[in-house]
């Protein structure tokens, strides 16, 4: 099925487009509720136009890799359902939309959010990459994954104008790479090293170490943030250190899911569990809380 001017539309593409995967670019809107910018109007819209953008960025280069890696979806047991890879969306109409949505979110960023156009073309740049070999480099794959997500959030920072603290880049890149080896770890787990280049050199044993390791600086690297000096005066308040617990609770609730076989699909896993989702609404309205109805002004 096709839109106007051969514009392909149907709920393959929409598939395809995996909307559950925008849920990442919330990470674009962090700097804007800590960076205490969050009640001004002109840095909100920017950021949500740059978080708009970069949800069709990604999704362009989603199918981008779908169209390249087609054959080798066929062969493995859960990728062989993507809509590319199952023949429900021809890669012609796959890569059209992807330069649609490419174009289009260009265009945004430069009417709503100039400022966060280099971040969010370098995301691109950089995504582009790995789909077309870094995703195979052992190890240093997660890096890349990890790396698009400190992207975000210096996209956002751009956008709403604020500093990202080095603290919320440190805390976002050991999240994001603690995830990246849970996803790891549950391919390993799931389906072994045959369904990923990179795993195959790589055991589940030490996979599981590292994700231990980052498990455990992403705590500590959060803890020492709501206690470090600079952020004690920026929000004038200690108070952030009530929400220490909630995050651990949150991290050992998804350990927990690990056991139960979870972790490979972590943005279905994390919608579908309905601990997560509450431990994550009751850390962003404790955190809003602390920094919007406390006063306190400084380096963001």
């Amino acid at each position: 099925m096709s839109g106007p001017k051969g514009v392909p539309t149907s709920p393959a593409l929409v598939r395809a487009l995996r909307p559950a995967q925008w849920t990442k670019n919330l990470f674009v809107v962090a700097p804007l509720l800590f960076g205490k910018a969050a009640t001004d109007t002109g840095p909100a819209v920017r950021t949500l136009s740059a978080a708009v953008a970069f949800c069709g960025v990604a999704s362009a280069l989603y199918l981008l890799n779908d169209v390249r890696d087609q054959e080798a979806d066929r062969a493995h047991p859960v990728k062989r359902l993507r809509p590319v890879a199952s023949g429900e969306l021809q890669p012609r109409s796959a890569l059209v939309a992807s330069v649609l949505l490419l174009s289009v979110s260009a265009v945004l960023l430069a009417l709503a959010s100039p400022s966060a156009l280099p971040w969010v073309g370098l995301y691109a740049v950089v995504t582009t990459l790995y789909s077309f070999g870094l995703k195979t480099v052992p190890l240093f794959d997660v890096f890349v994954v990890a790396a698009g997500f400190v992207l975000r959030v210096l996209a956002g920072s751009a956008a709403a104008g604020v500093t990202a603290s080095h603290w919320l880049l440190l805390c976002t890149f050991f999240l994001a790479l603690f995830l990246a080896l849970s996803k790891r770890r549950g391919e390993l787990t799931q389906h072994g090293a045959a369904g990923r280049a990179s795993l195959r050199e790589v055991p589940a044993t030490l996979v599981e170490s590292l994700e231990n390791v980052t498990l455990g600086t992403t705590i500590v690297c959060y803890a020492l943030y709501t206690v470090s000096p600079e952020t004690v005066v920026w929000f004038g308040t200690d108070r952030l250190l009530v929400t220490v617990p909630i995050v651990v609770f949150g991290m050992f609730r998804w350990r927990l899911l690990e056991t139960r076989g979870k972790g490979e699909d972590t943005t279905s896993d994390l919608l579908t569990d309905p601990g997560l989702l509450l431990t994550i609404l009751a850390w962003a309205i404790v955190c809003a809380a602390v920094i919007y109805l406390l006063p306190g002004r400084g380096p963001a």
